[in-house]
């Protein structure tokens, strides 16, 4: 485990760590764990929450978007942004939740992280939609995807699981990336 930053297995050794929680090595457990069910619905009404206000902030600008901007190839319908995005928010609080139970030295950069990006993607709404300042939200955006790179990185290394539900949200970025440039060059 020395300098490589990544966990590899050791002889399970019954220690306590925080919470009073048994683990075998960093970021697992020696025995299934419940479900907290405040914790985990905590998790999934901050991330969907944030979403969800933002959307109520931009609702009114979504108009705007949907009748007077030129879109380029390949976007989709109106209709298909409110259902990405929740998915997307309720994968982002199901890994946040998974990272808040698991002990690991690596744990609270990657909750960081992931407080810092869900503060980044709200206002990146605000940016776009509101303000349609479309070059800063590229920039933006371009921050945004950045933390959420390194940030699976965080969570991979807490559990990796919990990382690999937030890869769908990078490849979404990454699409809305494109689009955000291409509505540059459009308009």
């Amino acid at each position: 485990m020395k300098g490589t930053g990544r966990f590899k297995y050791e002889k399970p050794n019954k220690l306590k760590g925080e919470a009073g929680m048994n683990t075998t090595y960093a970021g697992t457990y020696d025995t299934p764990h419940k479900i907290n069910w405040k914790v985990l619905l905590l998790s999934l009404l901050i991330s969907v929450g944030s979403g969800q206000v933002s959307g109520l902030l931009t609702n009114s600008s979504m108009e705007i978007y949907i009748n007077d901007v030129v879109k380029p190839p390949l976007s989709p319908p109106g209709a298909v942004f409110p259902i990405v995005w929740s998915v997307l928010f309720v994968l982002m609080g199901i890994s946040a939740y998974m990272v808040y139970m698991t002990i690991s030295p690596y744990r609270r950069r990657a909750l960081t992280l992931y407080i810092a990006q869900l503060i980044f993607n709200f206002f990146w709404m605000i940016i776009f939609f509101n303000a349609r300042n479309y070059v800063f939200a590229f920039i933006w955006l371009a921050v945004l995807w950045l933390m959420v790179f390194f940030m699976i990185r965080s969570m991979r290394l807490v559990k990796p699981a919990a990382g690999n539900l937030q890869i769908p949200y990078l490849v979404w970025l990454t699409f809305a990336g494109y689009l955000n440039f291409a509505i540059i060059l459009l308009n």
